[in-house]
Formats: structure tokens, C-alpha cells, sequence
């Protein structure tokens, strides 16, 4: 007889501890994608008030169930890093679609299956046209945005490093939401490019900002 619980999903978060994010590169500080999860769920949080404030209606339990479950599917595959994810669309594409299969399966052979339509709402791809959804894209960004400050601040001479950095800085410019990409230019990178470091971020920043 075979026994389904959520016994499984529990144990599985501390997989998601034990993936890396960026793996095969120097690091001066390495993150896990459950550390970023918790992350991004915290910036979005931070975001979807600002919007809110500027007269936004935000569902906070889609947000943070977007958040909280973007990654989980790495538990599968593990961290892809950005270039290789964004070779090209068929890739991309391909990509999303075995951590969907996968997902499925995990949920139909692991999940009790009273919570599987819950489950299978709450696990799939949150990134979308929604304002919860582009909250997420944000937040996701913006976190890659910072662990690629952190390295650059510190010295790290890896262009990969720099290909995040300036990646994620002009997809967060160029996300519709016009409350949040305001003040993180006006506020944020403000700061950030005021930092004291080691490489030249104010140079790398002005880069996209003359591009855009």
C-alpha cells in the first residue's frame, strides 16, 4: 500500500536550503533559493504596499502564495543560471515545461490528494499580467539585482556578475509598475550607486540608465 502525506513536502523545503543559487562561480557569500524565497517574499511585501498606497488593490493571499512557492520547482532541477536559462525562448520554454511536469507529479504522488487542486493553484508559474504576478517578477529581480551588487561591491571581478547586475537592473526598469520602479530609481539605486566599492557601480548603472 503506498501512503500519501504532506510528510514529503514538509522534508522537501530543507532541500531547498541545500540548492545554490549561481552555482559554479566565486561567491564572496553564497545564498539558497529558500533564503531568496524569503527574500523576494519581503521586497514584494515592501512593493505591494507602496502600490497600494498609490491606489492599487492588492491581493495580498495571491501575492504571497505567488512569493513563498516561485522557486519550489528548483527542488527538481536545481538553479539555472540566468544566461543559460535565457539562451533562447525554446530553452526557456523547455525548461518551464519539466519543472510543470514535474511539479505535477509531485503533487499527485505526494500531496494528500484532498489538497491537490490547492496545491496545484498555489505551485504554478506566478509570473503574469497580474499585479500580484508582476509584483513577484519585481521581487525576484530585485533580489538578483542585490546579490550581484554584494559581489561586485566586494571586489568580485567575475563578468557574470556583472551580466546580473546590469540585467536585472534594466528588467527592473522596464517592469509596468509604475509606483515601485520610480522609487526604486529615485530611492534605491540612488543609495546604492553611492556605495562605496570596489568596481565601478555607478559606471555599470549609468550603462543601462543611458541605454533606456
Amino acid at each position: 500500500m503506498i501512503f500519501i502525506g504532506i510528510h514529503q513536502f514538509f522534508t522537501s523545503l530543507n532541500d531547498l536550503e541545500r540548492i545554490i543559487r549561481c552555482p559554479g562561480r566565486f561567491k564572496f557569500e553564497e545564498h539558497n533559493v529558500a533564503a531568496h524565497s524569503w527574500k523576494v517574499s519581503q521586497y514584494a511585501m515592501f512593493f505591494a504596499t507602496l502600490e497600494e498606497m498609490n491606489g492599487a488593490t492588492v491581493n495580498w493571499k495571491s501575492l504571497y502564495e505567488k512569493t513563498i512557492n516561485h522557486d519550489f520547482a528548483e527542488v527538481f532541477i536545481g538553479d539555472i543560471k540566468t544566461p543559460v536559462k535565457h539562451a533562447s525562448p525554446e530553452l526557456k520554454q523547455m525548461l518551464a515545461h519539466v519543472e510543470e511536469k514535474m511539479m505535477e507529479k509531485f503533487i499527485i504522488n505526494e500531496i494528500p490528494q484532498e489538497f491537490q487542486e490547492i496545491f496545484f493553484e498555489r505551485m504554478k508559474e506566478g509570473k503574469d499580467n497580474t499585479l500580484e504576478g508582476r509584483l513577484l517578477e519585481f521581487a525576484d529581480k530585485l533580489d538578483q539585482f542585490y546579490e550581484a551588487f554584494a559581489e561586485l561591491k566586494r571586489g568580485n571581478t567575475d563578468k557574470e556578475f556583472v551580466y546580473m547586475y546590469q540585467s536585472a537592473l534594466s528588467k527592473l526598469l522596464a517592469i509596468p509598475l509604475e509606483a515601485s520602479v520610480q522609487y526604486f530609481r529615485t530611492e534605491i539605486l540612488k543609495d546604492a550607486v553611492k556605495e562605496k566599492t570596489h568596481i565601478d557601480i555607478q559606471a555599470l548603472t549609468n550603462e543601462v540608465l543611458t541605454a533606456k
